[in-house]
């Protein structure tokens, strides 16, 4: 199963390990020698039909569910910060359930809010996009395809926001908390 990311503002993607999936709403323990742990909002969807070099024309046919989630990026001091470094580490890409139907993103939908210690931190309304969730979705089915094999399970993501810091080790714990249309998406602390 890959995690199949487009960064925001890039035209590329990169892909996270399955290890970084975390989809069990666990409090998260920041490892040693990481002392600032970034993040970005999300919209994901889940592949149900392989392919390699998806047209824009055939895309909706290869993906039947979404929704929306965040990556964590653990960044250490000196060290490489590059996405493939700090991309990597177990429980990273928190990517609930439930999904939701794909044609829903179709219609004028809620709001996904996150909370940072009970403080708005984004919203999904007013995010600034430059094309619909859908478009956003299927332009990056379409490139991820393009050098990689989509096989059914795995999941394509864009990020809606370019990432900021979210904790560090100085501010010690926070509790991060999402919810999509009044409900609970995901609720843990972050823990150095």
């Amino acid at each position: 199963m890959n995690i199949i990311v487009k960064p925001y503002g890039s035209s590329h993607c990169y892909c996270r390990p399955d290890t970084t999936w975390e989809r069990e709403n666990k409090d998260f323990y920041s490892p040693e020698c990481v002392n600032e742990i970034h993040w970005t909002p999300i919209v994901f969807v889940r592949i149900s039909k392989a392919g390699k070099c998806i047209g824009a024309k055939f895309v909706s046919r290869y993906y039947d569910a979404f929704s929306f989630g965040a990556l964590l990026y653990c960044h250490t001091e000196g060290g490489n910060n590059e996405a493939a470094f700090t991309s990597c580490a177990d429980h990273t890409s928190l990517l609930p359930s439930p999904l939701f139907s794909k044609e829903t993103l179709e219609s004028e939908m809620g709001a996904y809010e996150v909370r940072k210690n009970n403080e708005l931190i984004f919203d999904s309304t007013r995010a600034e996009k430059s094309a619909s969730l859908k478009e956003m979705l299927e332009e990056a089915i379409c490139k991820a395809s393009m050098l990689t094999s989509l096989r059914i399970g795995d999941f394509v993501a864009v990020e809606l926001a370019p990432a900021g810091l979210l904790a560090s080790k100085d501010e010690g714990s926070a509790a991060f908390r999402a919810s999509y249309c009044e409900n609970d998406m995901y609720d843990f602390k972050l823990i150095f």
